[in-house]
């Protein structure tokens, strides 16, 4: 048995990159399963794999080893299964732009509420900065630059196009398995065309009816990143929906509720109607940001709604 890591699946085979630095594309070898988990993929990028080598250039994936963690989301294709985006990470680089197109809060809460259900630390990367000329655009990202940093969310300013602020994310990504996640159009394959010279991963300009990414990246792919590193390119996601979580474990996902959580009069407290909520007492006083408490509800909503932890 061969111990390696998937770079790259696209259905039935995956590309493999071997520790002693060797890729070969190989199949499952019968069917791999994770148990407690219906997915439309048991096999995901950066999973430590066990595989038999059939020759120079093929084997068989025999093992799914441990995974430390992983990212999933529901499978966009059936509804009924999850879908995990990549496994294994050092952090998260979530990117995000505030034009062309806009990133809604909404939609970068939920991409680090699930990173911190998997203990994945995340930093948010806000690229096209040198589009940010418009005073109303300026003052927008100082809120989001003070929201998040103030609780303890790093937060870079790039631009991947001009090379601004690149150095940065260069360092975030020495030594760790990165992975580079957020809507399509906000510049994921130009940073990482920056990061790895000579990749030239395809780009496409933004839509100029809906001011929207158009997808250019079809299946997710670890590539190898300077030495002991990993950038991994996932395709844009339109929509996050939370899933494996009930409404009474989101309020432990943000992390500024929980200075708050144990003073409020109910153990079961969701932080939504309940008399004597610290976590609404905090936001009403100002000491929780009101897009990240708005965000909350609307999460903690969707599941109520949806009951996901009981398909």
């Amino acid at each position: 048995m061969i111990k390696a890591r998937i770079l790259k699946s696209t259905g039935s085979w995956y590309s493999v990159l071997t520790e002693t630095g060797e890729q070969l594309e190989c199949r499952p070898k019968g069917k791999l399963r994770l148990k407690g988990f219906k997915l439309t993929n048991p096999v995901a990028v950066g999973d430590w794999v066990l595989i038999e080598k059939e020759n120079d250039r093929t084997g068989l994936v025999c093992e799914i080893l441990k995974r430390d963690n992983f990212i999933i989301r529901k499978s966009p294709r059936n509804p009924k299964n999850d879908h995990i985006i990549a496994a294994n990470l050092d952090q998260m680089l979530l990117l995000a732009s505030i034009k062309n197109p806009r990133t809604s809060t909404g939609f970068i809460d939920r991409l680090l509420l699930v990173a911190e259900m998997y203990h994945i630390p995340s930093v948010l990367v806000i690229n096209k900065v040198d589009l940010h000329q418009e005073e109303k655009v300026k003052a927008l990202l100082e809120v989001w630059q003070e929201t998040y940093e103030s609780i303890g969310y790093p937060v870079q300013l790039i631009s991947a196009e001009q090379g601004t602020g690149i150095p940065k994310i260069e360092e975030l990504a020495t030594g760790k398995t990165s992975l580079i996640a957020g809507h399509s159009g906000v510049g994921k394959s130009t940073l990482i065309n920056r990061l790895i010279p000579g990749l030239d991963i395809s780009t496409r300009e933004i839509s100029s009816t809906h001011k929207k990414g158009m997808h250019t990246t079809t299946f997710a792919e670890m590539h190898p990143y300077k030495e002991n590193a990993f950038i991994i390119d996932t395709p844009g996601i339109k929509e996050l929906q939370v899933i494996n979580i009930e409404p009474a474990e989101v309020g432990h996902y943000f992390i500024e509720f929980r200075p708050y959580m144990t003073d409020c009069k109910f153990n079961n407290c969701i932080h939504k109607n309940e008399p004597g909520c610290a976590v609404k007492e905090a936001w009403m006083n100002g000491n929780i940001a009101e897009s990240r408490f708005e965000n909350y509800i609307k999460i903690l909503e969707d599941i109520e709604a949806i009951n996901y932890w009981e398909r």
